[in-house]
């Protein structure tokens, strides 16, 4: 699996790969951009069937996001970067740095979870997509990535990211529901080594406050930040906020 990818900023400055959520792309992170091209040379990503990367059948776990990931920085002589990933992208950030702790050296979490309450949902969720394509459950997601404020305020970018989640290819999204259904990252948050920031977002209803507080207090030594205003697509909605918290983080930790 060739992720499709892009390869932005300073050549010569260390890689930060970006990743990001369940039905979105690459291009969630431009908010961030100018502030991280300062520093970093940044690696962003689509998930299978998402945007440029090719499509696949599922079901597939966790494990396997993750290895697309380091087969792809594998393929471009990548060999240490940090990581900052929102939901999906979160999750995979988890797996790698506790299934490949060498390779990580700095890591930031975005309304994200270890694991879910109940793995119902994401099956029903799976069913609906390979009955009847994503954009019949585009509707009910896309109102939980923003607040109404943000829906009454900038109405085209919502719709934007409502066209983005029915184009996604069905059968890979469900595929990746499936291994959020069966999720359990928290028995490897106590190892995980890479300095850590948690950001939550207070109107976040796809990944309360609370879970993001589970895994700040199970990472030794993480932060957590939450920034009001926003739901689940918090670099979005409250972008300024998120990059300050991620310029704060990725540039000045230092390794344990």
């Amino acid at each position: 699996m060739r992720l499709h990818y892009e390869l932005s900023g300073p050549e010569n400055a260390p890689v930060l790969v970006l990743g990001s959520s369940l039905g979105t792309t690459s291009s969630l992170w431009e908010p961030q951009l100018p502030v991280l091209h300062e520093f970093f040379r940044v690696l962003r990503y689509d998930h299978r069937g998402h945007g440029g990367s090719p499509t696949a059948t599922g079901p597939f776990t966790i494990d396997d996001l993750g290895d697309d990931v380091l087969e792809l920085t594998d393929s471009l002589g990548v060999e240490r970067f940090s990581y900052c990933g929102l939901s999906l992208g979160g999750m995979i950030g988890m797996w790698l740095a506790g299934h490949a702790p060498e390779r990580v050296d700095r890591l930031a979490l975005c309304c994200t979870t270890a694991s879910f309450p109940s793995p119902q949902p994401w099956r029903d969720r799976a069913a609906t997509v390979r009955e009847s394509g994503t954009a019949a459950i585009a509707d009910a997601v896309v109102g939980r990535w923003f607040t109404h404020a943000m829906a009454d305020r900038d109405p085209d970018l919502v719709e934007g990211y409502r066209d983005a989640l029915a184009g996604v290819d069905a059968e890979s999204y469900a595929g990746i529901c499936d291994a959020l259904a069966v999720l359990d990252l928290e028995p490897l948050l106590p190892a995980i080594q890479a300095p850590t920031v948690v950001i939550a977002a207070a109107q976040d209803e796809a990944t309360p406050t609370e879970f993001l507080r589970v895994i700040a207090e199970a990472i030794p030594d993480a932060e957590l930040y939450v920034v009001g205003d926003a739901a689940h697509l918090a670099n979005v909605e409250a972008a300024d906020a998120v990059s300050v918290i991620l310029h704060g983080h990725l540039t000045t930790a230092g390794a344990r």
